[in-house]
């Protein structure tokens, strides 16, 4: 007689189990996939409050990292450094502390973070990085190593990240910072494009639901070295529908004018969101200012009025 109490106990059991198991991904948990090189792998100085995040803010852990006691494909709070082979802060920590900052109380906002410093856009395309990396434009061999610590095919293992998040929530938008590479490259627009609609056919996503924001190099406001690519970046929303360029105007750099400083690095994290946000339909109210101040441009110079004739009689 007891059999059937211990039975319903573990049928009961059996159910909730199962149910966990297919559990819907949650629609308030909105994931964006970043990658890129340099200013994406990122760096900047931490002071305190940076250690500091709501745990509304998560970052998917791209390896094993025992000293940070996580593991690959799982979600833990947003404490920088965000993946195991960066330092420092980067945009995307920025971004995301925005994110949340505005958005309601029920959303949480979740980066996958992936970068090889000093490669082209190429890198990132499943059917041109093979090429990429064994011809003449590498410029560095170094970064065969680089790219191959992704399981030898970054995209590929973009890829596989992205699956594990699906469980979990819902792919909003593709956040990368590319360009000092390709700053001569005319066909860097559509090389993006590609990429994009790669992953939006890999992860069966609707890209009306799936924004794309490319952020500018350093600017030429700050004598960036490789400025020209934000001319060429302008052209992307022409050719792929639903992206946005965010402006760096006025962005802070290191001294060899290829990365951002510290401020910098946040003040594009914020920019990055603010734009975000909008697609989204919500105002960016935090913070109250922005991470870097932007002087006001001079006045032109009023030209000199030419000096009255002299009229006076001449002794």
């Amino acid at each position: 007689m007891k059999l059937k109490p211990l039975l319903l106990t573990l049928t009961a059991l059996l159910a909730a189990t199962v149910r966990h198991a297919v559990a819907a991904p949650d629609p308030n948990f909105h994931i964006y996939l970043c990658f890129g090189q340099s200013n994406m792998e990122g760096g900047g100085t931490m002071n305190e409050s940076d250690k500091t995040v709501d745990p509304r803010f998560q970052v998917m852990a791209d390896f094993d990292d025992p000293a940070k006691n996580r593991k690959f494909g799982q979600w833990y709070d947003a404490v920088p450094p965000l993946t195991k082979g960066s330092r420092g802060i980067t945009m995307m920590d920025y971004f995301g502390r925005t994110m949340v900052a505005n958005l309601p109380a029920k959303n949480r906002v979740g980066v996958i973070k992936l970068a090889v410093s000093g490669t082209r856009i190429e890198l990132w395309d499943e059917d041109a990085f093979r090429g990429y990396l064994s011809g003449p434009l590498l410029n560095g061999d170094w970064k065969i190593a680089a790219a191959n610590k992704y399981d030898n095919d970054p995209y590929a293992y973009l890829i596989k990240m992205a699956k594990l998040a699906q469980k979990d929530g819902v792919i909003r938008g593709i956040l990368i910072h590319q360009g000092e590479s390709n700053f001569e490259d005319k066909e860097w627009p559509k090389r993006v494009k590609k990429i994009y609609d790669d992953i939006i056919r890999d992860l069966s996503l609707n890209p009306k639901e799936v924004t794309l924001l490319a952020g500018e190099v350093v600017n030429a406001d700050q004598k960036g070295d490789k400025a020209n690519a934000n001319v060429i970046m302008k052209d992307l929303p022409g050719v792929l529908p639903n992206s946005y360029v965010i402006s760096s105007a006025g962005v802070p750099c290191n001294s060899d004018h290829l990365h951002f400083t510290a401020d910098g690095q946040r003040e594009m994290g914020r920019r990055y969101a603010v734009q975000m946000l909008q697609v989204l339909g919500y105002e960016a109210k935090l913070p109250k200012e922005p991470y870097v101040k932007i002087a006001p441009a001079a006045p032109a110079a009023t030209p000199a009025l030419p000096a009255a004739p002299d009229t006076k009689p001449k002794a």
